[in-house]
């Protein structure tokens, strides 16, 4: 994959301008929730709050966070989860992602990329969005789980996750795909891994309650084992609080932390907490409007940045 490191120091993110409940996602998202308890301003007003919190958290703590405005217009009201739609590599290839929402697509930025080639190196661009044209989809690291050090792709197979688009992806990165099957509790297929599965640099945490087939249970388990991978395993109310959508990232002082919202970490039991701490430490914030209204939660907001640094 170009990579060794599992982890950064480097996370990507954009304030919202627009933040708000997205109808074309929550066809096959069901962790969005719309209630008319809030105006739109409102809604947009507590984002932004969250967001801020969020970014300050992670600076105090020492990681890099490169803030991008999101443009007022087009108004785009994922914006906030840049994830989805780019991902940048340590070889310096950058590569952008069919969206299945029509107004995800515009989230696209070519004026990011020239802000990140201020401090980074950036090299290929790999473009996989034509294959909107033919609605076939794969959402960045939401369908992608990355295991770089082992060139492993973990991707619960969804409307947003096609299994040729991973074929592809994993041909050009020199990768072997992981492919399953997720649901909820309802029995609704997972829209993205990244709410069921998060990988650090020595564990994984993950809703292995969500994968129906005991064959791509097992299945998990051993390459996850086969890694080194220590499992820690939450349950589909966890799953359901966000508890999934984590990520690892390392402080410009050497420091680990696994990232997550308030909810989640508030779903967690004393053992669970305990064992995270046995790899890393945990910082979590309050995102709980980003995570009703948008469906997404910590993970889905820090795109990372492994592009090489320039002297």
């Amino acid at each position: 994959m170009g990579t060794s490191k599992q982890i950064t120091s480097h996370i990507l993110m954009i304030r919202p301008a627009n933040f708000g409940y997205n109808e074309q996602t929550a066809a096959n998202n069901a962790f969005q929730v719309q209630d008319q308890s809030l105006s739109s301003r409102e809604i947009s007003r507590r984002a932004l709050e969250e967001f801020d919190t969020f970014v300050l958290r992670l600076r105090c703590k020492g990681v890099d966070v490169i803030v991008v405005e999101d443009t007022p217009a087009p108004a785009k009201p994922d914006a906030v989860f840049p994830n989805n739609w780019a991902t940048f590599h340590e070889d310096g290839r950058v590569v952008t992602y069919p969206m299945n929402a029509p107004l995800r697509r515009l989230e696209r930025r070519e004026d990011i990329f020239r802000m990140l080639s201020g401090n980074f190196v950036l090299g290929e661009h790999l473009r996989l969005e034509h294959y909107e044209e033919v609605d076939k989809f794969l959402e960045g690291t939401g369908s992608l789980i990355l295991d770089r050090p082992n060139r492993l792709a973990y991707a619960c197979l969804s409307p947003r996750t096609d299994e040729g688009l991973l074929d592809e992806f994993c041909r050009a990165f020199s990768c072997e795909k992981v492919a399953f099957t997720a649901v909820d509790g309802q029995g609704r297929e997972i829209y993205h891994t990244n709410v069921m599965m998060a990988l650090g640099e020595t564990f994984a945490v993950i809703c292995l309650e969500s994968a129906p087939d005991p064959g791509e249970r097992e299945m998990l388990l051993e390459r996850l084992a086969a890694t080194g991978k220590d499992v820690i395993e939450i349950s589909l109310a966890q799953m359901m609080a966000f508890a999934g959508n984590m990520l690892q990232v390392r402080s410009l002082d050497g420091d680990t932390y696994l990232v997550m919202s308030e909810q989640a970490y508030q779903s967690l039991t004393e053992q669970q907490i305990a064992h995270i701490h046995r790899h890393t430490k945990i910082l979590h914030s309050p995102l709980y409007t980003i995570e009703k209204y948008g469906g997404g939660s910590a993970r889905c907001m820090m795109a990372e940045v492994f592009l090489p640094e320039k002297p």
